[in-house]
């Protein structure tokens, strides 16, 4: 089994970033609260990128420093996934609005600076 390139792996988060962020377009908390499949479809692009970024830190543990909040990131991972009993949607919707919009900027920057094919 060969190892992904860590481009591959930000690609993978740039993309969930992305469909956060289309998907919550024009919705209020309010929306998020009564749209279970909206509430599953965040925390499964949510899962993703914790797990992308999980899997490129044992790729390139540099990265680290240069993603705000790494271990937090993949902390939050963990809890959507074996807490999911106890994620309080008012959190998640919180992270949408305020940290998501930077964590984009941040893996585009990455993506700019590598070069080559991503995969």
């Amino acid at each position: 089994m060969t190892r992904r390139d860590v481009r591959a792996f930000l690609f993978d988060i740039e993309q969930a970033c992305r469909s956060v962020a289309n998907f919550t377009a024009d919705k209020t908390l309010s929306d998020y609260l009564a749209e279970p499949m909206l509430r599953s479809a965040v925390e499964r692009q949510f899962e993703i990128i914790g797990e992308a970024l999980n899997q490129a830190l044992s790729v390139d543990p540099t990265l680290r420093s240069q993603v705000t909040g790494a271990s937090s990131i993949i902390a939050f991972r963990n809890r959507l996934i074996h807490g999911y009993a106890t994620v309080a949607h008012e959190t998640v919707w919180g992270i949408v609005q305020t940290r998501l919009p930077l964590r984009r900027q941040e893996v585009a920057a990455l993506l700019s600076v590598a070069r080559g094919p991503v995969g």
